[in-house]
């Protein structure tokens, strides 16, 4: 299998998938349904990758790819945004939302959050990237806040990502979570006090940051995208790598 649909209640108007490592023709180690343009795989593996993507899982437009770089930026894709898909410009943004039907939103990630979200009323859906930067910076919030529904007004999906069994960090990370936000401290196990290390849910963090928010319907994939090598990319893991995507859609 290439993709899969997330085990998530959704509005019967409202599609989503996950991809997975499997199938496609990249080489290694980018192996083999890579999907990403930035990592340093031929160009035309890529294009036939995200060609075939689009007929496995019937996509009504071709995705609005972003140039993720941690940020803590949303955009809205409408129907005019002006995109050249010839250059392979793309915006420079974490996550993307929409109202409009047939509009693709879509991340890629091995390791960081990918996080699916669609208004329970169909009329509204996002897809978000969050690796710890983006999310210590506010990008989950912030994309819900940019959305015109209100949080408890949706239902979201974190994807496969980087289980807190294999995700150690060190004390700037915890800081960064813990020093203005005691609660959050229940998301870290010290692994070293020597050596200030500790391994954290990052998951456990974004589903925190929704229900406080008061997104109540918030689903853990609990998918490890470090440990399962032969089904997800992993950059913890491997370094060099390809990347998964997630995407959601309005029929």
């Amino acid at each position: 299998m290439s993709l899969f649909k997330p085990d998530w209640d959704l509005p019967d108007n409202v599609k989503a998938f996950c991809t997975e490592r499997k199938g496609g023709v990249s080489q290694a180690p980018f192996d083999g349904f890579n999907l990403a343009t930035h990592v340093g795989d031929d160009i035309d593996r890529i294009e036939k990758n995200r060609q075939h993507l689009q007929q496995l899982a019937q996509l009504p437009n071709s995705p609005v790819w972003l140039n993720q770089q941690h940020t803590d930026i949303a955009i809205q894709l409408t129907s005019d945004l002006n995109l050249n898909t010839n250059t392979h410009q793309t915006p420079i943004a974490d996550a993307s939302w929409t109202q409009d039907k047939k509009q693709v939103c879509v991340v890629m990630t091995a390791d960081c959050l990918p996080i699916l979200v669609a208004a329970k009323d169909g009329s509204c859906v996002a897809a978000i990237h969050a690796g710890w930067k983006g999310l210590a910076d506010g990008i989950i919030t912030k994309t819900l806040n940019n959305m015109p529904v209100e949080p408890d007004a949706v239902t979201a999906w974190v994807g496969p990502a980087i289980s807190q069994a294999e995700f150690e960090v060190g004390q700037d990370v915890y800081d960064v979570f813990c020093q203005n936000n005691i609660e959050n401290e229940a998301f870290f196990i010290e692994k070293s006090r020597e050596h200030r290390k500790y391994l954290a849910d990052i998951a456990g963090i974004a589903q925190r940051e929704m229900q406080v928010l008061g997104v109540s319907d918030v689903c853990l994939s609990g998918l490890c995208s470090y440990v399962e090598e032969t089904r997800f990319y992993s950059y913890r893991r491997d370094k060099v790598t390809g990347r998964m995507a997630s995407l959601i859609w309005i029929e």
